[in-house]
């Protein structure tokens, strides 16, 4: 019923700085301060994405620097105490990486990061081939549409739909993304299935009702 919903291609970064297995580790860590990024894709001649390498696994270079290795590996830390030792981003790479393909929509992206707890995945196509880079500021940017177009879409395709005139009369209202229906209704039990199409609109933030049923108290 909704329009098409934003896909990871409409927002993701299509210019991306990538490494491949024999970058070193200082390589890696300047491509960073250049392009000011915290990870970069390492891909193969063909362009297939083989991991990624992010700050985090750098970052045990310095901090086991003057470390007993008897006591990192007492702790555990086998897989830190390793990236510590290396210095190509093959050694430090973090593999397979977890990726996402352009066509998948932002709400589907949205829980694969966030389940994985990074800040951005490699756009790969049916090859494995990498073609963008989406992250979490990406994702927000539905949040970014324009109070009157999000209004227009729950008009034309949540109140057209549930609360068709003149049995009933609603107005829709949208303020910084939070979306009001106000009016009169016929059918009560629509009201919860037009709470859950509304929060399911692209860069609605939240849904309140002012809504009246004939015979009934407003609810709201």
């Amino acid at each position: 019923m909704h329009g098409s919903p934003h896909i990871v291609s409409d927002v993701m970064t299509r210019d991306v700085a990538t490494a491949d297995r024999g970058a070193t580790f200082t390589e890696l860590v300047r491509t960073m301060q250049d392009r000011g990024i915290s990870a970069l894709p390492v891909t193969d001649r063909a362009g297939r994405v083989l991991g990624i390498v992010s700050e985090a696994d750098l970052l045990p270079k310095e901090e086991f620097r003057d470390s007993d290795p008897r006591r990192l590996t007492q702790m555990r830390r086998l897989s830190d105490l390793a990236k510590a030792d290396a210095v190509t981003a093959g050694e430090l790479m973090t593999s397979p990486a977890l990726t996402v393909r352009a066509d998948a929509t932002l709400a589907q992206a949205a829980p694969i990061m966030a389940r994985a707890e990074v800040k951005r995945l490699p756009v790969v196509d049916e090859q494995g081939r990498l073609e963008g880079v989406v992250s979490r500021a990406d994702l927000l940017k539905v949040f970014l549409r324009e109070d009157e177009e999000i209004a227009e879409e729950v008009r034309r395709e949540v109140v057209a739909y549930l609360f068709p005139a003149p049995a009933s009369a609603v107005r829709v209202e949208v303020r910084d993304g939070v979306v009001r229906l106000a009016g009169r209704v016929r059918d009560v039990s629509l009201v919860s299935v037009a709470e859950r199409l509304v929060r399911a609109v692209e860069g609605v933030v939240d849904v309140r009702f002012t809504l009246e049923v004939p015979g009934a108290a407003p609810s709201g």
